[in-house]
């Protein structure tokens, strides 16, 4: 999994375009192109009906994003967040002590729009890892990690679990380098109405994925059953229903997913 390029700003009228740009350059130059394009735009979008709160910018609208269905009015040019990105922020913002405590932690294919605010914490001891990425620190295979067991307090890993064939292997991963009492972010795109993951292995073409999982990328769609299936690693799941907290006003200010789950994950204590 490699950092999400965000460039559907290539086209903020022509959807078809957006697509294209999405699904048939490499990612890696998607993120290179998005450092330098991203300031203009940020620019040209000035406003005050919406605000990034990462960054705490205002714009008269967001960009739309999608690689199947488009979103409009989600993707904020400044940090290049989306919407699952903003509330997370404001998550760790409001409700933990993320932005103060001294911890280690893990951050997976590491978004753009979190990558180098995180870094400047300087009471985090914060490493990244991806198996294809050019931003991050260590190279490495979720399935694998080259680390020593119960040595994080958090992992953070977002949107990848979709990509990845033993999506179960990478969660056991994932639960042996966190610390007892760890916690693991791991949010997913899911289907509310899907009671049960959907998975075929089969299916390889690029257009038959896209037409299936909804991107030409993912592997799995999955429903309901995904919290059953981190607590059978071991984890102890929350479902954090976050924006169920925040006002009608600060969902369209910030432009939120209403109702979306923060799959909160945390290794036992012995």
């Amino acid at each position: 999994m490699l950092l999400e390029p965000h460039l559907s700003y290539y086209n903020l009228g022509k959807m078809s375009l957006s697509k294209f740009v999405l699904n048939t350059i490499p990612r890696p130059l998607l993120i290179r192109i998005s450092y330098i394009i991203r300031p203009f735009v940020a620019l040209g979008l000035r406003g005050k009906k919406h605000t990034d709160p990462i960054d705490g910018k205002t714009y008269r609208k967001f960009l739309s994003y999608g690689y199947g269905t488009t979103r409009p009015n989600v993707l904020a040019p400044g940090t290049l967040s989306l919407e699952r990105h903003r509330l997370l922020w404001l998550y760790l913002q409001r409700e933990t002590d993320f932005f103060e405590k001294p911890r280690k932690v893990l951050h997976v294919a590491p978004e753009q729009a979190f990558l180098k605010r995180f870094r400047a914490l300087k009471h985090l001891d914060y490493t990244t890892t991806d198996l294809e990425s050019p931003l991050a620190d260590i190279k490495a295979d979720l399935t694998n990690l080259p680390f020593a067991e119960n040595i994080y307090d958090m992992v953070i890993c977002n949107h990848v679990l979709e990509h990845i064939q033993e999506d179960k292997k990478a969660m056991s991963e994932i639960f042996r380098v966190l610390k007892p009492g760890g916690i693991a972010i791991l949010q997913v795109p899911y289907e509310a109405k899907r009671e049960k993951t959907f998975s075929d292995n089969s299916i390889t073409d690029r257009n038959e994925r896209a037409r299936i999982f909804g991107q030409y990328d993912h592997v799995r769609i999955y429903g309901m059953d995904y919290f059953d299936t981190l607590a059978s690693i071991g984890f102890q799941v929350k479902k954090e229903d976050y924006t169920s907290k925040l006002t009608k006003e600060e969902i369209e200010k910030y432009r939120l997913p209403d109702g979306e789950i923060i799959p909160i994950a945390i290794k036992p204590k012995a």
